[in-house]
């Protein structure tokens, strides 16, 4: 397991179901992993931030800390919340599988959704003569149609 993926399962640990919030000292727990402090920013920045249901407060300084918070959001708030705010106009490949990686860990989304969706975001999907603008522009609108009819069915559903 990577450095940033035991860092990442760790502060999780920590954020268990009832707990919501969690602070810790940057300089422990980089103490604690073996690393430098750069490394828990990076895993703070690329793992916990707001596109990922968290929101991280820090103070710098001897008695300095990191607060990380989780946002709890229903599934609804979450993919109204993504279709509008976070994909945007245009999303990359990259991004987009990341995203759907995200809707599965946190349940939004089943293991067959997952799937489907990374099909029809891939780059063999849009293997058209077109420039790449174009492609992440078509790739934002078949996932924002996509996570709007999984919205409407979880509203249906209930």
């Amino acid at each position: 397991m990577r450095l940033s993926d035991s860092i990442e399962s760790f502060i999780k640990t920590l954020l268990n179901q009832e707990e919501t919030e969690v602070e810790l000292k940057r300089n422990e727990l980089a103490e604690y992993f073996g690393c430098a402090p750069s490394q828990i920013n990076y895993v703070l920045a690329t793992r916990f931030s707001p596109d990922h249901g968290y929101l991280i407060e820090s103070r710098r300084g001897g008695g300095g800390y990191i607060r990380i918070v989780r946002v709890v959001q229903t599934g609804a708030q979450r993919l109204m919340y993504l279709i509008n705010e976070r994909i945007g106009e245009a999303i990359s490949e990259v991004e987009a599988v990341r995203l759907i990686a995200q809707l599965l860990e946190q349940q939004l989304i089943s293991r067959n959704e997952a799937e489907i969706m990374r099909a029809a975001i891939s780059a063999q999907a849009l293997s058209v003569p077109m420039p790449d603008a174009m492609k992440d522009a078509q790739r934002a609108r078949i996932l924002k149609t996509m996570l709007t009819a999984i919205a409407r069915q979880n509203r249906e559903e209930k």
